[in-house]
């Protein structure tokens, strides 16, 4: 699923590619690069969240208003999901503004939902890339976060 969260991504979102809303006609297009039917209809209803979590108030925890100085506890399934690394760099992101407890508590949400028993820091930092293009006024925070992503990427190339 996440292989598909990324091509995405990339192909279309990320790359301002004119975004295909037929489902079908997308779903057939992700079949022909090789992807599954059953990963495709999770993929797309992960990004189906993603937006429903920006226009509802369906989870509470969602914590508009108040303060991302206060200390996040993570509960024994997102420590078994985020490790030490990852906790550190959200924490990190939101010590420099590119999150702020709504978005970080976006990201723990989107982050919960992908279906892979693998996850790292790089799968985290494609996360908050995603959350981050697509909530409303959180530009200067994507530009943020892609310099962080991509500056480590060339420091890796060069």
């Amino acid at each position: 699923m996440f292989d598909i969260l990324m091509y995405l991504f990339e192909n279309f979102i990320h790359s301002e590619t004119e975004i295909r809303v037929d489902q079908d006609e997308l779903t057939e297009e992700l079949v022909r690069a090789g992807f599954h039917h059953d990963e495709i209809y999770k993929a797309l209803a992960w990004l189906e969240k993603l937006a429903a979590l920006q226009e509802t108030d369906i989870n509470p925890y969602f914590c508009k208003g108040i303060s991302s100085s206060l200390s996040r506890i993570y509960t024994q399934q997102e420590q078994m999901r985020l490790d030490v690394e990852c906790q550190g760099f959200l924490l990190f992101l939101e010590q420099v503004g590119v999150l702020d407890a709504t978005t970080r508590e976006m990201v723990i949400d989107r982050v919960m939902e992908i279906d892979s028993p693998e996850f790292c820091l790089e799968d985290l930092k494609w996360v908050v890339l995603m959350v981050l293009f697509n909530v409303p006024g959180k530009e200067n925070a994507y530009a943020q976060m892609e310099d962080l992503l991509f500056e480590e990427h060339d420091g890796i190339l060069h």
